[in-house]
């Protein structure tokens, strides 16, 4: 049997997930692996198929997408070329985490494809969905960035019957947690210069800033800004008490998995970010829409509420897995 798999490559989950879910693709036949994008510091061990550029976003400074570095980015012309470039009819099976390139080629060729990602949970009606104007671009966008024949999704909690809880990393389920006391950060759409200015005014801890900017470790006072890496940020996750984060869906589902206090901030404008926190805050997770005057009492008050959230993640990854072989596998 050969296999396509397909993933995005902006921002870390994705490549995150692929590293549990490849083994185990890799073991019903011949896996071919394709990434398209180009903001994900986290790499696979695997070797590549097809690397394209993709439609990535830019992170900005101040909580957002940055619209002008993202535009210079892009390329339509070539991402047509890459898509008709793909020999899809000789894959007996082709599974897509939101990735475009081939979901759109697949999509032209009259070919199935199987949806293995976070972001078809959105098909579902039940699935949380923050507030949007009129007309939700961001609810467009889910819908048509990556479309596929077939979906298999990931959420906080079940909404529909072909969605699962997350995959958690067997790195992550096999961690020795402790807790020294320090919070673990990611908020990449932030200045980590800006988040220390704020940091620094809490009182007696400390913080792991995690910053896919800074290419060398610095301390500013309590703050300790780290280069994002995978090893480092499992160490810091494993012992920390709590994470601050984006509104992402890997990074807080394995924060919550490991039993640590988390608050989000989901991006602004990015609506599937705001619709996970929603989700997050369903379930007690406490969210901010801002980073303002108010930020430094926010995280006072989070840093001495003893409230965890508890969840019940199971590993039924292998089984997912397997029962996506044997219904879609032609």
């Amino acid at each position: 049997m050969k296999i396509l798999y397909a993933i995005q490559g902006t921002g870390n989950g994705h490549i995150s997930r692929a590293r549990e879910i490849v083994p185990l693709l890799q073991q019903y036949g011949e896996l071919d692996l394709l990434v398209s994008g180009t903001e994900a510091e986290v790499t696979l061990a695997q070797p590549l198929k097809y690397k394209f550029h993709g439609i990535s976003f830019v992170f900005g400074t101040n909580g957002g997408v940055d619209k002008w570095a993202t535009y210079k980015i892009m390329n339509l012309p070539q991402m047509w070329r890459d898509m008709h470039s793909l020999p899809l009819k000789e894959y007996d099976l082709i599974i897509n985490d939101f990735e475009p390139v081939s979901a759109w080629a697949c999509k032209l060729q009259k070919v199935t494809s199987v949806s293995l990602s976070h972001q078809c949970s959105f098909v579902s009606p039940n699935t949380p969905r923050a507030h949007a104007g009129m007309f939700n671009y961001g609810a467009w966008l889910l819908k048509n960035y990556s479309p596929t024949t077939h979906h298999v999704g990931f959420h906080f909690q079940r909404y529909a019957d072909f969605i699962h809880t997350p995959v958690i990393r067997s790195e992550i389920r096999n961690l020795q947690t402790t807790n020294l006391g320090h919070y673990t950060v990611y908020l990449p759409a932030y200045d980590d210069k800006k988040l220390a200015k704020y940091l620094n005014q809490t009182t007696d801890v400390q913080w792991h800033v995690f910053s896919k900017r800074q290419k060398t470790a610095y301390t500013d006072g309590n703050v300790q800004v780290i280069p994002v890496n995978n090893e480092g940020f499992n160490v810091s996750l494993a012992s920390c008490d709590g994470l601050l984060t984006g509104g992402g869906f890997e990074g807080p589902a394995e924060a919550l998995f490991l039993q640590k206090k988390v608050m989000m901030i989901p991006m602004q404008g990015q609506y599937e970010q705001q619709c996970n926190a929603l989700a997050a805050s369903k379930l007690g997770v406490p969210v901010l829409h801002a980073i303002d005057e108010n930020f430094v009492n926010h995280l006072n008050s989070w840093i001495k509420a003893e409230d965890r959230v508890w969840v019940n993640f199971p590993d039924e990854t292998a089984q997912i897995v397997h029962d996506i072989v044997k219904r879609y596998a032609r």
